[in-house]
């Protein structure tokens, strides 16, 4: 059986599926930081959690974008 080159559709779901991967992972270790730091002791890591709370919204809003994109076929 010879090899065929994906086409340029298939490669596109394929690198859509990778970085959906990659911005849940992201997100998995935002929300790992922010349980390490449910209670604060310091303005740093006071100022950590906001950081890390702030990243994970902004990362949730992403892969909802990204997926809400490959439902339109986009």
């Amino acid at each position: 059986m010879a090899y065929r080159k994906p086409d340029v559709q298939t490669q596109t779901r394929h690198r859509r599926r990778v970085q959906i991967a990659r911005l849940e992972a992201d997100l998995a270790y935002f929300n790992a930081r922010l349980e390490l730091l449910s209670a604060p002791r310091s303005a740093n890591q006071l100022a950590q959690r906001k950081a890390f709370k702030l990243l994970s919204e902004m990362l949730a809003r992403r892969i909802r974008r990204v997926r809400q994109k490959a439902k339109e076929g986009g």
